[in-house]
């Protein structure tokens, strides 16, 4: 392989011009000149010199996202070093560069030493990044330009690893960079990506786009504008952008399309505020406007402090999309809002709060998928409203839930609903632009079902549910792995009192569990097997002792108080009955699998003693929250409805409905509800009595 150099002088008389005139620069000289010594001996797959990279992608921040602070360009040309040169450390570069650059060069350091497939360690980095990024925005900067970069020297790496890190962009760096208003970028890692993605379909329709940019109708479009403007004594540029690959990439379905809505928009550049609205006056009499399509995004600025004045009309078939903004505008549309930024400020503004608290849900929650979470961020918005009037942005298809998470995290807990004008909602009501939402509370916190998180938009709503979840599994699962070492133990003729002294930290460090309270969670979900806990017990705790007592109980046994689907899972394979002491668990990290001892697919299981709990129900306890139903096969109304009348008088019946008149016996509905397990098995005990045949599945 042929070594290309770098004109390091040449770079420097560029960067000169650049960040010359920037206060505090001489950070910046000092890490090229470290990075430069650092990387001297590297080369990459071009065979370009490995200095190459960092430089240019200090460049990028500072020419193509207005990235100007000394520190964050120094950290820049640094964020390779701890991980690629041996004799640099993080506390290197803080001697030298200071904490804030440190932070930043930690922040874009991958997870290394770490066990588990590519898979594993590409989230655990993934997860470090964003929790770097939350307390310090500016590593996602760098990231993006470090990824930018990449994709555009792309081409030296063998096929595999460009489809992986096209794959990669499209489904996190790509959308990350839309989510933080730095549309340039977002577009060109778009056309990028897919083109090494989709390397056929990009190239027939880059075909298609050459032929749209040559096209007669948006030429002339162009120049009916300029002369409108100019008649008009306005000062305006009137230019036409044809839309490149990105815009035809189906986020939702990862696919090309073949043609999109509007393919060409037409930008209108004014000076001031007051011209754009002129020039919107003007557009609509030359064009007039698709009724409903104007947008004010001037008087009302996305989350992103985009601006501007948008509009689409259809000019002889064909439908064009107007952008009007001035030329401030114009820049931070392309190149986001961090010119002069840094967090070292005290005070942050909301959009920059928003984005850390999105990437502290994004490096802190593993139970909500960062890709979802990213992919919904740069889903379409609506525009919704507060009653004092205060305008929140949600991501399009957005309920109730969202907003209520997105005013406060506590009303969203307690959020029943809403009322949408003088119309109550429930909770997963979907939202539509310019709705005025007042939330309904209950006092106490509402437990959600599942299916609640996945119906959601937002990254908060998303991540305070999982946690709610979470904390609810874990109240169950700590005392099941709790009781569950108790048993165990007992099985050797020992008891918990083995664990006192220095006992419970000894095995808490063992197993490496964050607190014991942990340790037993880890038990109760499968993540500490029984077999090496008391191997640990025993080596550590009882000096190698081994005795196990006879005539204990094949199984360890629990009793549960909770049907809550967050925790017990009745398989769908073999529908256990929680009224039957004849239930076995499985101990899973995602709740108890709940199956008949019977059930064929558990048996398939290669499954060890302690992994296996027989289950049983503290039937007074444990309340039923859903309705129930019997579907009865064939009945006739007399014999139904006394045996009805015979029921348990605790049963409150709800809905009766006969679901054909065809026969003399029809099948039947019957929905009900009870308190608890103990009244439901009295119930399934009387009509197991009956001669009526019946179908039942509970309902959690």
């Amino acid at each position: 392989m042929q070594h290309i150099p770098f004109n390091l002088e040449l770079y420097r008389t560029q960067m000169q011009g650049l960040i010359g005139h920037v206060e505090g620069a001489s950070v910046f000289w000092s890490a090229l000149d470290f990075a430069t010594v650092a990387h001297r001996d590297q080369w990459r797959k071009s065979g370009d010199a490995y200095i190459l990279h960092p430089c240019s992608v200090a460049r990028i921040l500072i020419k193509e996202m207005d990235v100007e602070h000394p520190e964050i360009l120094a950290a820049a040309l640094l964020h390779d070093t701890v991980e690629d040169v041996d004799n640099v450390t993080p506390e290197v570069v803080e001697e030298k560069f200071g904490f804030y650059v440190r932070a930043i060069v930690e922040g874009c350091t991958k997870v290394t030493h770490i066990s588990g497939d590519r898979q594993t360690q590409s989230r655990r980095t993934h997860r470090k990044i964003f929790s770097g990024a939350a307390l310090r925005p500016e590593v996602m900067l760098v990231k993006l330009a470090d990824r930018l970069h990449n994709l555009r020297t792309l081409q030296a790496m063998p096929k595999a690893k460009r489809q992986r890190i096209a794959e990669e962009t499209l489904a996190i760096y790509a959308p990350l960079a839309g989510a933080l208003g730095l549309f340039n970028m977002k577009r060109e890692m778009y056309d990028l990506a897919l083109l090494y993605k989709y390397p056929r379909q990009g190239g027939r329709l880059n075909h298609l786009i050459a032929r749209l940019i040559k096209s007669a109708l948006g030429k002339k479009v162009v120049k009916t504008l300029q002369e409108a403007t100019a008649a008009a004594g306005e000062n305006c540029e009137v230019d036409i952008r044809t839309k490149r690959l990105w815009a035809y990439y189906d986020v939702h379905n990862k696919v090309l399309l073949q043609k999109i809505d509007t393919p060409q928009e037409v930008v209108l550049l004014g000076d001031t505020l007051q011209e754009c609205y002129s020039l919107l006056g003007l557009l609509n009499q030359t064009y007039p406007p698709i009724p409903r399509t104007i947008r004010d995004f001037i008087s009302n600025p996305k989350q992103t402090g985009y601006q501007g004045l948008h509009a689409r009309a259809i000019i002889e078939g064909q439908k064009f999309f107007f952008k009007i903004r001035t030329r401030e505008m114009q820049r931070k549309a392309q190149r986001g809002l961090f010119k002069n930024w840094s967090s070292k400020r005290e005070k942050q503004g909301r959009f920059i709060r928003e984005i850390q608290e999105m990437f502290d849900i994004l490096g802190s929650e593993k139970a909500v998928s960062y890709r979802d979470v990213i992919a919904a961020s740069g889903v379409k918005e609506i525009y919704t409203y507060t009653p004092d009037g205060d305008l929140i942005y949600l991501p399009s298809g957005s309920s109730v839930l969202d907003f209520a998470f997105r005013v406060h995290t506590e009303i969203g807990l307690s959020c029943t609903g809403a009322m949408i004008r003088n119309r109550k909602v429930g909770s997963t009501h979907v939202l539509k632009d310019g709705d005025m939402v007042r939330i309904l509370r209950a006092e106490m916190p509402v437990r959600f079902d599942q299916s609640m998180l996945m119906r959601c938009k937002t990254p908060r709503a998303r991540a305070e549910l999982a946690r709610s979840f979470n904390l609810r599994r874990g109240k169950v699962t700590t005392e099941v792995g709790k009781s569950l070492f108790a048993q165990e133990l007992a099985r050797y003729g020992l008891t918990t009192d083995i664990l006192e002294g220095t006992g419970r930290e000894t095995l808490r460090k063992h197993f490496s569990a964050e607190s014991f309270k942990l340790f037993y969670r880890g038990i109760g979900e499968g993540k500490y097997r029984l077999r090496h806990v008391m191997e640990g017990v025993i080596t550590l705790l009882n000096n190698g002792i081994s005795k196990r007592i006879e005539g204990c109980s094949e199984f360890n046994q629990i009793e549960l108080k909770t049907l809550d689907p967050v925790t017990v899972k009745l398989s769908s394979c073999c529908k256990p009955d929680p009224t039957h002491d004849d239930n076995v668990g499985l101990l899973t990290p995602g709740g108890i699998s709940i199956h008949r001892p019977q059930c064929l697919k558990y048996k398939k299981l290669n499954l060890q003693r302690e992994d296996i709990v027989e289950v049983r129900w503290e039937k007074h306890d444990t309340h039923v929250r859903k309705s129930q139903m019997y579907y009865v096969l064939k009945a006739g109304r007399k014999e139904l409805l006394e045996a009805m009348a015979s029921a348990p008088a605790e049963m409150k019946v709800l809905h009766l409905e006969v679901l054909t008149t065809a026969f003399e016996n029809p099948p039947w509905e019957l929905v009900f509800k009870v308190h608890d397990l103990s009244v439901l098995q009295k119930v399934n005990a009387h009509f197991a009595h009956t001669s009526i045949p019946i179908e039942f599945e509970l309902e959690v």
